[in-house]
């Protein structure tokens, strides 16, 4: 939402600077993401005092003046313009300004005499088209003075991030009702409407078919349009809006056009409440507004020839559509320089059926934005009753008859109950009943009190998001202030709840792998399209991701991508988060929880020791995939066996896969090192944890008391063998004596035999109640030797 700080003081007349106003909403009700000064080009004029005028010596339509720009001595300035005179202030542009149509200001001479700087005009500035006399400062202010702190032409556009529970904010009424309650303030009718009470009209109020003046109106469909107004208004001259309609639209964004159209910019943007003008004499007497029939077709006001979506809910003439209902108008019915008499059109359409229809034709539209999320249904008739003033005035109309209303039956938001007591409990502060009926009165809420400090409260009709206690309880803690609500701990019962295995699980993996120095993500899961059998969402975010992935690596793969692209080498990311599969025909897609790791860069830090550390390999990934392992899958037979291609390593649990080690193939620079990744299924659909995943047994072991003895023992190993099995050969066989068994070696080449390959272990053993003798350990060693000739053809190396 862009607002205008000048058109929100027009509704709460207020000190307060743009960056205050940006403070207050931002601490109150949505966030300010950015300022924009709209006048920054101005920024280096100052307000200037002619002292001396007189003709030039050279020319008899040139004045050399000497002018006080505050700088401490008098500016020689050459000017063309008939009205400066001694004595008067003037916008000055020194040498080195930078105009708005992009002049540098340079001293110079003209006709013989030097001028450095300018007296500017009101076209200059960009302030009208005066282009005849320099601009005359009606204004009390010292020269040097900058120019936009003494005229109201240095608006501020406030960008709010407006979130969809707050449709209300889409519009400065209803910002200005945030800042009136902050202030303590009442919002009024700004100046340019006339000040003053807010005005009314006289409408002709009924359901189905209505008729005014010789105009007939007629809703067929009162569930997408719950309330539609019309008003006839003849005799408008179409031409261009005044400067105070155009730079309230400019501060906002919005390009003037026309004043009639001007004005239903200016309701939107006033008032949250979109509408529309159609010339009368090509709209007909009649409007319907109905839903869409089978073949139909409309040329929208951008030109485009549309077919009509099946179920649209349309504005129609007697025989055709002319409109989109509160999405955009057709072309047929466009007004023109020739329109003398139009049709306003003011309407509440339901939230579902606009966005129905704006997916289908791929519009989005300020319009549609409001209908999208609700416009207040009580807010119509003043907008009317604004744009029909507003028409008279500047488009010289007038209006004929009553304007008519076809609504359906008023309902009432449901009261909501408050309690003091459940106030306190959530926020923690202690407020009674009339304190926190004043706070929600200063935002358009009415209470009454009954017994027991019970409040009924009745939200007003812009806030129908308030359904619920906890949604006053939100209001309170908001309007009294987050910054005063204690951040102490307050007493609480424990829930005799326990956490979700999953829960539970998850928060011990995200323990490990943050340990083991990786950064958590939690990206959305949209991607492109994966190029296999995917999910397709219907409503995307965003058109090149607009599938459900498939699995998680390939999105921490994107991130790693994102990292590169910015010079990050060293990536090291970890995401829990669901991966999804297509379901059978007509079911929902199958979703998984699953855990997956990316590791490339360097393996550690830096250091003086260490100017350039090794990167992750594979076998930093197979780590990392064996302690997941452990972690999630304690109490089954899980193992790695060798994969293919770019799958490393799968990933058993008994018999079924349950992930895998992969090489990752990234779109990345020359220097980038090589990506790997490991991914594990943890839960399926409903959360529950799949076979064999859960709770390690914990276990305590004592300090030992007695020191270990250790050796390393180097083997030829065959090629056909792997590591792992002489491990578990060697574990069999050292029993309970071994502590701790490490591979440190793997070599190939002069001494090792071929189809062999060297590799190096060191065991510690470790006796819990005696020092181990040097005749045990040895016994041992040669026990493990002779274990591992027979069981595998693995011979000590010599």
């Amino acid at each position: 939402m862009n607002a205008s700080h000048e058109w929100l003081k027009a509704f709460v007349p207020s000190e307060h600077s743009a960056a205050e106003i940006a403070e207050l909403l931002t601490m109150r009700c949505a966030t300010v993401e950015e300022l924009h000064s709209l006048r920054e080009d101005l920024a280096q004029m100052v307000v200037a005092t002619v002292v001396e005028a007189a003709p030039h010596p050279d020319s008899d339509h040139l004045s050399v003046t000497k002018v006080d720009a505050g700088g401490g001595e008098l500016v020689d300035v050459v000017c063309g313009a008939p009205n400066v005179r001694a004595g008067a202030s003037y916008p000055f542009a020194p040498v080195g300004t930078v105009m708005p149509d992009g002049m540098r200001i340079e001293k110079r001479k003209i006709r013989g005499a030097t001028s450095a700087g300018m007296l500017c005009s009101a076209r200059e500035l960009g302030l009208g088209s005066d282009h005849e006399g320099i601009l005359e400062l009606s204004v009390n202010a010292a020269p040097g003075t900058p120019l936009l702190s003494v005229l109201p032409i240095g608006d501020v556009r406030i960008v709010v991030d407006v979130l969809p529970n707050r449709p209300d904010l889409l519009s400065h009424i209803g910002l200005a009702r945030e800042i009136a309650a902050a202030t303590g303030d009442t919002v009024g009718r700004p100046a340019e409407l006339g000040g003053g009470d807010w005005p009314a009209l006289q409408a002709a109020e009924g359901r189905g078919e209505l008729a005014s003046s010789g105009f007939t109106l007629r809703v067929e469909d009162e569930e997408g349009c719950p309330r539609y107004m019309a008003a006839i208004v003849r005799g408008v001259t179409v031409g261009p809006s005044p400067d105070w309609l155009v730079q309230r639209l400019e501060s906002v964004g919005v390009r003037s056009i026309s004043n009639v159209v001007d004005i239903t910019n200016y309701c939107l943007h006033a008032f949250g409440q979109p509408m529309h003008a159609f010339d009368l004499a090509k709209l007909g007497d009649t409007v319907v507004v109905r839903r869409a029939r089978k073949g139909e077709r409309l040329t929208t006001l951008d030109g485009q020839d549309r077919a009509v979506p099946e179920d649209s809910l349309l504005i129609a003439d007697a025989s055709s559509p002319v409109a989109f209902a509160g999405i955009m108008g057709g072309a047929s019915t466009e007004v023109s320089g020739e329109t003398r008499d139009i049709l306003l059109e003011v309407a509440t359409f339901s939230s579902r059926s606009v966005r129905r229809t704006r997916r289908a034709l791929g519009l989005i539209t300020d319009a549609s934005q409001r209908f999208e999320r609700g416009v207040d249904p009580e807010i119509t008739a003043l907008a009317l009753a604004e744009a029909v003033g507003m028409l008279e005035s500047v488009a010289g109309g007038t209006l004929d008859g009553a304007p008519l209303d076809a609504r359906a039956p008023r309902v009432q938001p449901a009261a909501v109950m408050l309690r003091t007591s459940r106030v306190k409990q959530v926020l923690g502060v202690e407020l009674d009943s009339p304190t926190c009926a004043a706070l929600l009165r200063s935002i358009g809420f009415s209470s009454e009190m009954s017994a027991g400090g019970v409040l009924t409260v009745q939200p007003p009709s812009w806030r129908a998001d308030i359904v619920d206690e906890i949604d006053l309880i939100e209001e309170i803690a908001r309007l009294h202030g987050y910054q005063a609500i204690p951040s102490s701990a307050e007493p609480s019962r424990p829930s005799i709840v326990p956490d979700a295995p999953l829960v539970k699980l998850t928060d011990r993996v995200k323990s490990v792998l943050a340990a083991e120095g990786l950064l958590e993500a939690r990206p959305l899961p949209f991607v492109p399209d994966p190029g296999e059998p995917a999910v397709r969402v219907l409503n995307p975010l965003a058109e090149n991701e607009a599938y459900l992935r498939t699995n998680v690596l390939d999105t921490l793969s994107r991130r790693a991508e994102y990292n590169l692209a910015r010079m990050q080498r060293n990536v090291r990311l970890f995401e829990i988060g669901p991966a999804f599969k297509p379901g059978e025909p007509g079911s929902r897609p199958h979703e998984e929880v699953r855990v997956a790791a990316l590791l490339m860069g360097e393996r550690r830090p830096t250091h003086f020791t260490e100017s350039q550390p090794p990167a992750y390999d594979l076998w930093d990934a197979k780590g990392l995939a064996e302690l997941l392992l452990a972690e999630i899958y304690p109490s089954v037979g899980a193992q790695l066996v060798p994969g293919e291609g770019e799958v490393l390593w799968k990933l058993l649990v008994g018999d079924v896969q349950r992930g895998v080690v992969r090489r990752l193939t990234l779109d990345a620079p020359v220097w980038a090192s090589d990506a790997f990744g490991v991914e594990l299924a943890l839960a399926e659909d409903t959360g529950v944890l799949l076979q064999g995943a859960g709770d390690a047994p914990v276990s305590f072991t004592p300090l030992p008391q007695f020191p270990a003895a250790e050796f390393d023992v180097a083997l030829l190993v065959p090629e056909s063998v792997s590591a792992g099995s002489v491990e578990s050969a060697m574990r069999r066989s050292m029993g309970e004596l071994l502590e701790t068994l490490t591979l440190f070696d793997e070599f190939r080449g002069a001494g090792v035999p071929a189809g062999k390959r060297s590799l190096a272990w060191r065991l510690v053993l470790r006796h819990p109640e005696r020092t181990l003798r040097d005749k045990e350990i040895d016994g041992r060693r040669s026990r493990l030797l002779k274990s591992l000739a027979q069981e595998l053809d693995v011979h000590p190396r010599v």
